[in-house]
């Protein structure tokens, strides 16, 4: 039972990890981090996330109780060696900085149809409403809602979410579970604080080369793998 939940954590955790780093929503938090409180934008990223993986984990953990075990095991397979050879093709035919660009252009857009404010005049007019603002009334503040459903809607049926479902269904739910909140964790929290001068120096090639070697590798130990009874 230790072993599986270690095993299940370890994988999780560096499946996040390179998932995360360089994806849409890292760099949606790093931009919005440089125009609003990162307090805010920190807690609606994470608070998404936190329960995209849960929901994702959940979903996996009741998948072998709907179709048979041996199912769920090669079709995990197929979804991780997928994955990899898709990340592969991104590797090698997507430009560096595609994802940060789209989102910045996204963001752009969304700041040009609220009026074309600056990060100057955000940030005033945050510190000025934070200082009359319950703490309640913060913690629903526009700022963090927005960063929370670019998050979610961001992650909802990403590559990472459908790998996190798989991976729930062929290993410990509770290892994948607490891999995939700390993962997030690390990388949300380094995309806040990072900023763009972060998002900026992160090589998406190398990312997407990273993580396309390990859903390959992931994929190759559970095709080799005995399917649990």
């Amino acid at each position: 039972m230790g072993l599986s939940i270690v095993q299940g954590f370890t994988k999780s955790l560096a499946m996040t990890v390179l998932s995360e780093i360089g994806d849409k929503t890292f760099f949606a938090a790093a931009i919005l981090a440089m125009r609003h409180p990162r307090r805010l934008v920190l807690s609606g990223c994470l608070g998404a996330l936190i329960i995209m993986t849960i929901l994702s984990v959940l979903v996996g953990w009741a998948a072998p109780n709907l179709i048979s075990r041996k199912w769920t095991h090669h079709i995990t397979t197929l979804l991780f060696l997928g994955f990899g050879f898709w990340s592969l093709w991104d590797a090698f035919n997507e430009g560096e900085a595609e994802e940060l660009a789209e989102v910045e252009a996204k963001l752009g857009a969304d700041m040009k149809s609220n009026g074309g404010s600056t990060k100057e005049n955000y940030k005033d007019d945050d510190n000025l409403k934070k200082q009359n603002r319950p703490v309640l009334a913060q913690f629903f503040s526009p700022i963090l809602l927005k960063a929370f459903s670019i998050t979610f809607f961001g992650e909802w049926g990403d590559k990472s979410q459908l790998a996190t479902i798989g991976l729930a269904a062929d290993e410990n739910p509770l290892g994948v579970v607490l891999g995939g909140i700390i993962g997030q964790a690390l990388c949300t929290t380094a995309a806040v604080i990072g900023g763009k001068s972060l998002a900026t120096s992160i090589s998406e090639r190398i990312v997407a080369l990273s993580g396309g070697v390990l859903f390959i590798v992931f994929g190759i130990q559970s095709f080799l793998s005995p399917i649990q009874s």
